[in-house]
């Protein structure tokens, strides 16, 4: 999935300005300006869009877990994926968010998009094990849709 739309999502989900998005990434230590961020943020049609690049999401995701969580110095930070996938999106959301098996159930069946429990669980495995399952487009866009139902209601 773009990037993009990931952090146009979180942002309305939880009505952030584009200051406060730059705090996220900075809570993981890099060091953004808020003119990239309203470049990462504007439609892909317009003018001054920028796509944001995986490292940038990887360091909001983590941000994000910092935000929602707190920061413990006991603990090191995760490290930055060289490449962002769906299931990393999803994985670094359900922990940011503290959501259960149980919740995501709850959210998905929300919008109407069934998901079995086994489905899900494979989604959360390591790429090498037999029972991986991508996660696609499609279910990461209705967890984001769910979920934004879910704290915005």
């Amino acid at each position: 999935m773009i990037n993009t739309y990931t952090l146009r999502s979180v942002r309305y989900m939880l009505d952030l300005s584009d200051a406060q998005m730059v705090q996220i990434i900075k809570l993981a230590d890099l060091e953004v300006s808020v003119a990239d961020m309203a470049c990462w943020l504007k439609k892909e049609d317009e003018p001054s869009y920028k796509e944001c690049d995986d490292r940038v999401m990887g360091h909001f995701l983590n941000g994000l877990i910092f935000f929602r969580r707190g920061k413990d110095e006991n603990f090191p930070a995760p490290e930055i994926e060289p490449r962002i996938t769906n299931n990393i999106v999803l994985k670094k959301l359900r922990i940011a968010f503290e959501l259960k098996d149980t919740d995501l159930l709850d959210i998905y069946k929300s919008v109407d998009f069934r998901v079995s429990k086994p489905e899900l669980s494979a989604v959360f495995r390591k790429p090498g094990h037999k029972n991986y399952r991508e996660c696609g487009d499609q279910l990461l866009r209705y967890f984001l849709k769910g979920l934004t139902q879910r704290l915005r209601s």
